[in-house]
């Protein structure tokens, strides 16, 4: 299974970003194969946690502040990323960085070591329901590119079949 998901928070302009990214690919999901499986997770690292469980591959789209030029995208392996969460009474603190971590050393095995995230520079986290056009235009950018991810896992997905039989 391939799991694909959004992070962000739409009321913050760009860091809509990672949500935007998945609602597009939701608008496409009959196209896609049955195992290819798409969630919004807000800014819930929670939900990543549970729903990248039994994945064979996960994608995780999110803005990023990293002082680059808006709209810059970023590809990234997730296990650069792992980020051990710091104790806290809230569940507002756990990220999807932290579900990374947390995933492997709850679920071991059962927890995909195949991870790309994808970030995009954010332009402004201020309160505002619209993307910048920077972020938009990066947006599309990785729109098509999990689309080619997620062509290559269906061929990939076949040659095993084929393979199997």
């Amino acid at each position: 299974m391939l799991v694909i998901i959004g992070c962000g928070n739409l009321n913050r302009s760009d860091d809509g970003v990672g949500v935007e990214v998945v609602r597009r690919l939701m608008k496409q999901q009959q196209s896609f194969p049955s195992e290819v499986k798409i969630f919004d997770a807000g800014t819930g690292g929670m939900e990543i946690l549970f729903q990248a469980r039994g994945a064979k591959k996960l994608v995780i789209i999110d803005a990023c502040t990293t002082g680059s030029e808006p709209g810059a995208v970023f590809e990234v392996p997730g296990h650069e990323l792992e980020n051990r969460p710091n104790p806290s009474y809230t569940l507002h603190d756990f990220r999807w960085d932290h579900a990374l971590y947390a995933g492997h050393r709850i679920w071991a095995d059962e927890f995909p070591t195949d991870v790309t995230v994808f970030l995009i520079e954010a332009e402004t986290l201020a309160y505002g329901l619209e993307l910048s056009p920077s972020v938009l235009k990066a947006a599309d950018l990785i729109v098509a590119r999990v689309v080619d991810l997620i062509s290559a896992y269906r061929s990939a997905s076949e040659i095993a079949s084929k393979n199997a039989l």
